[in-house]
């Protein structure tokens, strides 16, 4: 079992930045690959961006290339979603989420693909 936690979550201007932080506690870190989704009111769950389990391999959704950035720090086991240029539209509910892979290089985008969640943290953009 993995416990995950996500902190850093706020209501911010547009243009404005926040960090996001998604804490893991239980099993080995650096055996998951990780995920940030998001889920607005009245819409379904989208992907957002994931890691490797080393950290070395990245992907984004198109949406937010250029503006966020997700990175890990195995030491802590905690992954981290740097959001900057913020809009209205990034206004969401955000959950990490975890999946043991057994490669260096592999991602997941798809959030079925993930076993373990945690319970989100809302961000708020206001214009």
């Amino acid at each position: 079992q993995v416990q995950l936690v996500e902190s850093g979550g706020g209501m911010v201007q547009v243009g404005g930045s926040l960090r996001l932080s998604c804490a893991a506690s239980g099993r080995t870190f650096s055996r998951y690959a990780m995920g940030w989704f998001r889920q607005a009111p009245g819409k379904e769950r989208e992907f957002v961006a994931s890691i490797s389990r080393t950290g070395g391999y990245t992907y984004y959704a198109d949406f937010v290339k250029g503006r966020f950035t997700v990175s890990s720090d195995n030491a802590k086991n905690t992954m981290f979603l740097q959001m900057n240029s913020l809009k209205p539209e990034d206004t969401a509910v955000y959950s990490c989420a975890a999946v043991l892979v057994y490669n260096d290089d592999e991602l997941r985008i798809r959030d079925y693909e993930y076993d373990y969640w945690g319970p989100g943290t809302q961000v708020t953009v206001s214009s």
